[in-house]
């Protein structure tokens, strides 16, 4: 099975991607990286025969390939130019859900933002709660990094389990 999807992989590699890698992955299946359009796909066998299963996703900023986006099994023993149909068509929904839309760029913090809830209704058909607000976050402390009284009682109470363990030890005049 193993030569059957390296065999494939090779000519979708070819047909797809002027430049690209082909890699066997650990579960026995076929990797192609296509670096300079920053997707993959992955061919790995699947229970039935001729069968295979077919997953496309990103490659990330670090060179890491992020989880499938996209998966369909395929048939083998079609043509190579149906497979690159397919493979194109996954390529597209990758790259449609990797471009983000108005308003979901990097937050303050880096991260990507929430898309906004517009007009869903409730999940458990439910009617939200009127009358109440959300919950305010409190604000921070004034000088918030410092250590609490609480700390502090128990510092002090393990210094002077440790004054009386040395004292204990090395006070007593036979010393």
């Amino acid at each position: 099975m193993y030569a059957q999807l390296r065999e494939t992989a090779a000519e979708l590699a070819g047909i797809l991607w002027r430049e690209h890698t082909v890699y066997r992955e650990r579960g026995g299946g076929v990797v192609i990286r296509g670096e300079h359009v920053r997707r993959w796909i992955s061919l790995a066998p699947t229970g039935g025969k001729d069968q295979a299963l077919l997953r496309a996703g990103r490659i990330l900023d670090g060179g890491t390939t992020a989880p499938a986006r996209t998966e369909v099994v395929v048939d083998l023993t079609a043509p190579v130019a149906e497979l690159a149909t397919v493979c194109r068509r996954m390529l597209a929904e990758v790259a449609a859900a990797a471009d983000p839309g108005p308003g979901s760029g990097p937050s303050r913090s880096g991260r990507p933002g929430k898309a906004p809830k517009s007009g869903k209704a409730p999940k458990s058909g439910k009617a939200p709660k009127a009358g109440k607000a959300p919950k305010a976050r409190k604000p921070p402390r004034a000088g918030s990094r410092h250590t609490g009284a609480g700390s502090w009682v128990v510092l002090v109470l393990v210094g002077i389990a440790v004054a009386a363990w040395v004292y204990s030890v090395f006070g007593s005049p036979g010393y």
